[in-house]
């Protein structure tokens, strides 16, 4: 069933992919030529972009095919944090079995980390190349046979280079997840549905400790990670089930568009293949990331969400390093102790699911009907209190040995607020630039990913040769200090786009 509209033969081109240079304009009552455009089921919203008259076309797929990929994309995307995470809990016994100092284990899961952010820059460029199936598809493939490597590792040689390969492939539905959304859903839709995939990804890496420390009280640390197998096996059989190629270019005629015969030929990749002259050269699909990063609005945007976003990595991964000793905590408290984290996200998705929508029709309210793309700037500043409480009172309160559920709240709040940037940010530079949806997310990922690396290598020298009051009172400072790229990007972020031009992709 196609997606409800109001009136055929709309006119395609006129109002696609021109916004984000002059704003957006979503309400049908405030545009004199809306005659002829499709509107949503209400009538209200002017769909961008159009969706043309193919049932083939993402946009027209019924609203439960939608949601059921978008429910298994976001699974995937839970994958690589959730596997990363789980390495910060077994290092303990690792180090034990293996006769080694804990610090040179945690080595695996930085690798690892940083492996996350880097892949999914390699996910997009191939993904324009070869069609998002087929990569997903391969991606999750290689991600469960290299789980299962992790698991059955025998030597911390091995186990490292299970580690980085694994964080490099299970990235594929993080770095190349926004694509999927943008193909699928309608503007006014993107920042509910991103708000979701955000959601899996934030929970992500305090779930995989969580469940760690309650099984290796009882099992054997490789236990975690067959569990992470078969979690990746599960999405797996999703993605060949449920997902199908989204890529859809609304510029080729009808008749002209690329057949699709069989679903095993797209999922492996062959149909996809047979199309490749209609989507980028090789060269054309590798240099996108490049051309995405470059421009200045994208490249703020990621470095202050490198500076922000890399404490929660740091916290995460050294947890049981840090916190251990202070109160005696053994595997199972550590996992009580992520209940915090992980309540504080499933929080932040709930609140944003409207926050996000209501901030954007506050600005149009004041701008005549016309949203811009720094509109979705506005939750950072909403979100920056709580990442700065959040982290003066987590290093206060182990400064001190506080009670340790003042760390919890600390935590807490500092996610929280994490989670409310993270679908900013990502809604801000798919806004910005829509045709480069999986470039920009990848980069935003990357620059997450690469923040908690760095940081993930000297976190627990840094807190013992400064003390954690001290080193979280710089974490928080580091935190405000780079809120002006926000302030700069939301008066001066428009002027920049139109300076700096689109990009000249051969596919949209």
């Amino acid at each position: 069933m196609s997606y409800p509209e109001t009136q055929p033969d709309p006119p395609l081109g006129k109002i696609d992919h021109v916004e984000e240079k002059n704003g957006y304009i979503l309400d049908a009552t405030q545009v004199d030529s809306a005659e002829g455009l499709k509107t949503s089921r209400d009538g209200h919203n002017i769909l961008i972009p159009q969706p043309s008259e193919d049932p083939n076309d993402p946009l027209n797929w019924s609203q439960t095919k939608k949601h059921v990929m978008l429910m298994v994309i976001s699974a995937t995307a839970f994958l690589p944090d959730y596997g990363a995470a789980t390495g910060a809990v077994t290092l303990i016994p690792q180090a034990k079995e293996w006769n080694m100092n804990p610090d040179t284990i945690n080595h695996a899961t930085v690798g690892n980390v940083f492996m996350v952010g880097a892949g999914g820059v390699i996910v997009v460029a191939l993904a324009a190349y070869f069609g998002r199936l087929p990569v997903f598809f391969w991606f999750t493939l290689f991600a469960f046979v290299t789980a299962a490597w992790c698991a059955g590792a025998t030597s911390f040689e091995s186990f490292m280079a299970a580690r980085i390969l694994n964080g490099f492939i299970s990235t594929v539905a993080q770095g190349g997840g926004l694509m999927l959304i943008e193909d699928m859903f309608f503007f006014h839709e993107h920042a509910r549905k991103i708000n979701i995939w955000s959601a899996f990804i934030t929970v992500s890496p305090y779930m995989g400790p969580l469940i760690a420390a309650f099984i290796i009280t009882k099992l054997n640390w490789t236990w975690p990670f067959w569990i992470f197998t078969i979690e990746t096996g599960l999405c797996l059989i999703g993605i060949i089930l449920f997902l199908d190629e989204t890529y859809y270019d609304r510029r080729i005629p009808l008749d002209k568009q690329p057949a699709r015969r069989s679903k095993v030929l797209r999922l492996i990749g062959v149909e996809q293949f047979r199309s490749r002259h209609l989507r980028n050269s090789f060269w054309q699909a590798m240099i996108r990331p490049a051309k995405a990063i470059v421009k200045p609005t994208v490249f703020i945007s990621c470095a202050y969400f490198l500076f922000t976003f890399a404490w929660t990595v740091g916290i995460n991964t050294t947890l049981s390093i840090i916190i251990a000793p202070l109160y005696d905590f053994g595997p199972k408290q550590i996992g009580f102790l992520q209940f915090a984290p992980v309540t504080a996200a499933i929080l932040g998705e709930v609140i944003g699911h409207y926050l996000h929508d209501a901030l954007a029709t506050l600005y149009m309210r004041r701008h005549h009907g016309r949203l811009d793309p720094e509109a979705r700037l506005l939750a950072c500043y909403v979100a920056t209190p709580f990442m700065l409480s959040g982290l003066v009172l987590i290093g206060f309160a182990m400064q001190h040995t506080y009670h340790y559920m003042l760390i919890a709240l600390g935590w807490g709040l500092y996610v929280f607020g994490t989670m409310i940037v993270s679908v900013a940010l990502n809604a801000y530079n798919l806004d910005s630039y829509p045709e480069a949806s999986g470039e920009v997310a990848a980069w935003v990922n990357f620059s997450r990913t690469t923040g908690g690396f760095i940081v993930g290598f000297f976190q627990v020298r840094w807190v013992t040769a400064m003390g954690p009051q001290r080193m979280f009172g710089v974490q928080a400072g580091v935190t405000a200090g780079v809120l002006p790229l926000v302030i700069g990007l939301s008066l001066w972020g428009k002027r920049v786009r139109e300076w700096s031009g689109g990009l000249s992709f051969k596919t949209v």
